[in-house]
């Protein structure tokens, strides 16, 4: 299934963004910048870099966010440790969800992974409207990161 003309248009825009730099911090903290612009009815964007058993906060956009996620709690952590991307219409009604900000309602969370499999953390967006996610974001910003990894300079440790 192609992309949409959105996230096509927003892929592109993060090429042209990412064509003259390879590191990794500024890549991603411009990935979240053009996230949270683009996208509609969100409230945060953004990503947490896997260090060992946790994920700590990295760049993002919106509001102060918890700084430290255990690999396997939360939508964040469950990504990761399942290795699959996670769509949560409502994020009050998943198991073990942390709720750093009380305003969010639906999330969707993007795992990062190396071209060797190595995973890198993931990518976090979350909006304050209920089911705000679908099928076609999903399969959008899985592209976009795939955009953002090939663009970059992945970080050796």
């Amino acid at each position: 299934m192609p992309l949409n003309k959105f996230y096509a248009s927003l892929n592109s825009q993060l090429e042209g963004l990412l064509s003259a730099e390879r590191d990794w911090l500024a890549n991603t903290a411009n990935a979240s910048a053009l996230l949270f612009m683009a996208l509609e009815n969100i409230n945060w964007a953004g990503f947490y870099i896997l260090h060992g058993d946790e994920l700590r906060l990295g760049p993002f956009q919106g509001r102060p966010a918890c700084t430290r996620i255990p690999v396997g709690a939360g939508v964040c952590g469950t990504a990761v440790s399942s290795g699959e991307p996670q769509l949560v219409d409502d994020v009050h009604q998943f198991p073990g969800h942390i709720a750093c900000d009380a305003v969010s309602a639906s999330e969707v969370v993007i795992p990062l992974y190396t071209v060797s499999g190595r995973c890198l953390g993931v990518l976090d967006i979350d909006s304050p409207r209920v089911a705000r996610f679908t099928e076609a974001d999903l399969m959008g910003l899985q592209a976009f990161t795939q955009v953002l990894l090939s663009a970059s300079d992945i970080p050796v440790n």
